[in-house]
């Protein structure tokens, strides 16, 4: 008699082919960024519009960094109130945060910028005056970093109320069982957990930042942007000009997603049992 062979039955399997894993995406951005840099050094008008608009970057950066800067002050003090057991502080940072949220960005840096700092500008050099002759001038600059950073606040101090709340209450019993005063214990126990859940948003929110500056030029701040609109109105070469803020900005946000995704990947390594 002849053996009849069984077919085996067909494995199901999570693995997928390379071509449906590999990153496209990247490879389709990364010959987007190359034939725009090739049409920058070759073209004469894209020529011209870099070395018009490239001069603003350094603004931008740093506008970037310092409201960045000034937004996490801003977003710890906020984000611990709103966790407060003082009725009045958690009270006045709920308002602040939902105020804040729940308005344009655009008429947000109008507001701020051109009514609010000055409004509390004079206020504040009414006494220094009296008291030691001299007052607090802020540029349209200062002012622009003050707007991105009260918006920002807001919405960053969210990042820090969700990541500390994510902390189990045991940690926070545990320290004051140590006798560790409730500052304390946030200070050393509390938020050096949460930053592992805080950081990656928080990164996020600095590349929200730096798209942002953009917003700025309706201040009359000379940021990339600003300088594109100049050199387009004056040459009447709207293609170039802002062709090359997109180049620019591109670079800079894929950038910094590319070190946040490394960034987030070695914060998480022990999670995956990496070493």
């Amino acid at each position: 008699m002849s053996k009849t062979k069984t077919a085996k039955p067909n494995r199901v399997t999570d693995e997928r082919p390379w071509w449906d894993t590999f990153p496209w995406w990247a490879v389709i951005i990364i010959g987007v960024l190359l034939w725009m840099g090739w049409q920058i050094l070759t073209n004469d008008n894209y020529e011209l519009a870099w070395e018009r608009i490239i001069p603003g970057l350094s603004l931008t950066i740093s506008a970037t960094i310092q409201a960045f800067a000034f937004a996490l002050v801003i977003a710890l003090v906020v984000g611990i109130g709103q966790m407060s057991r003082n009725v009045v502080l958690r009270t006045m940072s709920r308002t602040y945060v939902e105020f804040v949220r729940g308005i344009p960005i655009l008429p947000l840096i109008f507001t701020v910028a051109l009514i609010l700092v000055p409004e509390v500008t004079d206020a504040i050099n009414g006494p220094l005056e009296r008291w030691f002759g001299w007052e607090l001038k802020l540029s349209f600059m200062m002012r622009a970093i003050v707007t991105l950073s009260v918006i920002y606040g807001a919405y960053m101090a969210e990042i820090f109320r969700g990541g500390i709340q994510s902390i189990p209450p045991g940690q926070t019993e545990a320290g004051r069982s140590l006798g560790l005063s409730r500052h304390q214990t946030m200070r050393s126990v509390v938020l050096p957990q949460a930053m592992r859940a805080i950081i990656p948003p928080l990164g996020n929110d600095f590349i929200a930042i730096l798209k942002d500056t953009s917003l700025l030029s309706v201040l009359g701040v000379l940021e990339i942007t600003q300088r594109a609109r100049q050199f387009s109105a004056s040459t009447f070469k709207f293609r170039e000009g802002y062709f090359v803020v997109g180049f620019v900005y591109l670079v800079l946000t894929l950038g910094l997603s590319v070190l946040l995704g490394l960034l987030e990947k070695r914060m998480t390594r022990d999670r995956k049992g990496e070493r």
